[in-house]
């Protein structure tokens, strides 16, 4: 079983980061850096963009040999400053894969909840987010 950290422990964390460069919209990393983003929008109140890409089944197991792109990207970031969200970052490689998709873009700057990133409020083996329900829990 993989422990929790409550919703006020981590909003805490949320509350208690500060970013050192202005940007000029976030990119969540959907689905997993939908909820992060839109609470980190909650404060910067900026453009918000979802970058669809998937690697991970809901039991975080590899579904494919490499990241793909879901759908196309149809927004605008060339020459932007970009906030790039995900929930966690394991390998790196959905993330990396993400800076690459987004080429053009004056600045990314890598947002994770859990993992390496250029901001994170924790860098701890997996653990279960707050937001997260058990399946078949959302009746």
């Amino acid at each position: 079983m993989i422990a929790g950290k409550s919703f006020e422990e981590v909003m805490q964390r949320f509350r208690e980061i500060t970013f050192h460069e202005t940007f000029d919209m976030i990119v969540a990393i959907a689905n997993g850096g939908i909820i992060p983003a839109a609470i980190i929008n909650q404060r910067l109140n900026i453009e918000l963009q979802l970058l669809k890409i998937n690697l991970r089944d809901p039991d975080q197991q590899p579904r494919y040999d490499s990241p793909k792109l879901i759908s196309p990207i149809d927004f605008d970031y060339k020459g932007k400053s970009i906030l790039l969200v995900e929930d966690r970052i394991k390998t790196g490689a959905t993330v990396q894969y993400a800076i690459d998709l987004l080429h053009g873009a004056r600045q990314i700057k890598t947002f994770a909840v859990n993992g390496r990133a250029d901001y994170s409020l924790y860098d701890e083996s997996c653990f279960r987010f707050p937001w997260i329900m058990e399946t078949g829990s959302f009746r």
